[in-house]
């Protein structure tokens, strides 16, 4: 076990309006995410339940079939079911936490692609 600190922690830039800092335990995967205001994350879905928490910021989300929209703002957070299909819209400058088990593989192994789909 070892104490850290996201200074600590590498940023990796996914598009030019999301940063990450990605975090992994055996099961369990904690996610710091930066969006800047206009940052969309296309609809995709995964075998991870996830938990989104809203540090700052705020974002619209879209979640399930047929979707149904959610605001999360400062202090909010949502869960996301497993093979859930969602989508986001970020409405101001954000920072968010999302936690994942299992693991997301495609995040850690960079076939995330989704995240440069138009919609």
């Amino acid at each position: 076990m070892k104490v850290q600190s996201w200074d600590d922690v590498p940023i990796e830039r996914v598009t030019d309006r999301i940063e990450r800092q990605l975090v992994t335990g055996k099961n369990e995967m904690m996610a710091r995410v930066l969006l800047k205001k206009g940052a969309v994350v296309p609809t995709h879905s995964h075998e991870s339940e996830q938990l989104t928490y809203i540090i700052e910021g705020s974002m619209r989300l879209w979640i399930g079939e047929p979707a149904e929209e959610h605001l999360l703002k400062s202090g909010q957070f949502v869960v996301i079911p497993p093979h859930a299909p969602h989508k986001a819209e970020v409405l101001e400058d954000t920072v968010d936490i999302d936690i994942f088990s299992p693991i997301r593989q495609d995040w850690l192994d960079g076939t995330d692609s989704y995240f440069h789909r138009d919609e």
